[in-house]
């Protein structure tokens, strides 16, 4: 956990090496980002089965998705990266979040080659996994910066969260004292998307973490405890969200749990081999 005042931004660091459970992992969205500097050969990203994969040599900055994502990792990978909460990528971006919304970026892209290849040598010979992430830590300390809004994209936020995204939008600017339009923009600018696609991503991400994947599941009941219409409308989300349906999804878990069992990586990275 990153000490204050990172740890209201980020979620954790990591270091990242070996052989990935597969070639290919499929990443469903979920509310939070993502920020990797790459320490071996070049990675994979498609973000849509429509895109094309681009490849990534010194890392990639990914703010909070609307899509799936494919990885495709190198054998072996190494990498240290920071799983970022939704807005906690804002005070280190150029841009607003909008403008890279389901378009990852390399950390060249934000950060400018110079910076980078400064902190790859550093990393690379660094005193093994933990003085990395503590140079990691350092650099995103250095280069955090004053954002106005966060606060109030920040509570908020934490709001939808704790409903598990079943909040009514209306009453989430009633709350805060500020317009719908200003909040949406808010969020747009700090996230990359509203609050109401913030708090389907939150209802989806929350009912899909209740399943068991070792037991039977009664799909009716699922999507009438995670506030869906019905099952149709879950289904329905559920393709949008991961491009499977939810029998599926469930077969590809249950692969998964039985090629790799007790992996660290089990239960959102969904194998796309």
């Amino acid at each position: 956990m990153p000490r204050p005042p990172l740890d209201g931004l980020i979620d954790d660091l990591y270091y990242l090496a070996g052989t990935p459970p597969y070639a290919r992992l499929m990443l469903p969205p979920a509310p939070s980002a993502l920020l990797i500097v790459n320490l071996g050969a070049p990675f994979r990203i498609r973000a849509g089965t429509e895109i094309e994969a681009a490849e990534y040599a010194d890392g990639c900055v990914i703010t909070m998705p609307t899509r799936a994502y494919e990885f495709g990792y190198p054998l072996p990978t190494r990498s240290v990266g920071v799983h970022v909460k939704p807005w906690g990528l804002a005070p280190f971006l150029p841009a607003p979040a909008a403008e890279l919304c389901d378009r990852p970026v390399t950390i060249e892209q934000v950060w400018g080659r110079p910076a980078v290849a400064r902190l790859r040598d550093r990393l690379a010979s660094a005193d093994g996994p933990n003085a990395m992430l503590t140079l990691l830590e350092e650099e995103l300390r250095r280069r955090l910066r004053e954002t106005a809004g966060l606060g109030l994209v920040r509570h908020t936020s934490n709001v939808i969260a704790a409903t598990g995204g079943t909040v009514a939008i209306g009453e989430l600017s009633v709350a805060a004292g500020v317009s719908n339009t200003h909040l949406a923009q808010r969020f747009k600018e700090l996230i990359g998307v509203t609050p109401k696609r913030m708090a389907r991503t939150h209802r989806f991400t929350s009912t899909v973490f209740g399943i068991d994947p070792t037991g039977p599941i009664d799909w009716s009941d699922l999507a009438g405890g995670g506030g869906y219409f019905d099952q149709a409308h879950f289904g329905h989300e559920f393709r949008a969200f991961t491009g499977l349906t939810p029998t599926r999804y469930l077969e590809v878990r249950r692969r998964f749990l039985r090629e790799h069992p007790g992996h660290t990586l089990e239960g959102w990275p969904l194998p796309a081999d």
